[in-house]
C-alpha cells in the first residue's frame, strides 16, 4: 500500500545536498517519489509501507551526513 510521509532534515544547504538526500531515498526498494525542499528542510516521500519503513529512510539520509529530526 502506497503512503506518504514528510521528513524534517537538518544540514541541507545546496543542490548537492538535495541530490544526495533524494538519491539515497530513491535507492531504497519501495520508495517511488522524493521531493526535497532546501528552504524548509522538508522531504516528501511516497513509498510502499510493506517494503520500506521510516527507520530505513532515516538511516539512508543519515548515512549521507544529514540529520532527520522529525517526521509528519
Amino acid at each position: 500500500m502506497m503512503t506518504h510521509t514528510t521528513l524534517d532534515v537538518k544540514g541541507m544547504h545546496c543542490g548537492h545536498c538535495k541530490a544526495s538526500v533524494r538519491n539515497a531515498l530513491r535507492d531504497l526498494d519501495g520508495v517511488s517519489e522524493v521531493d526535497v525542499n532546501l528552504d524548509t528542510g522538508k522531504v516528501n516521500v511516497h513509498y510502499d509501507e510493506a517494503k520500506v519503513q521510516f527507520s530505513n529512510m532515516k538511516d539512508a539520509v543519515e548515512e549521507q551526513g544529514y540529520d532527520v529530526v522529525g517526521q509528519h
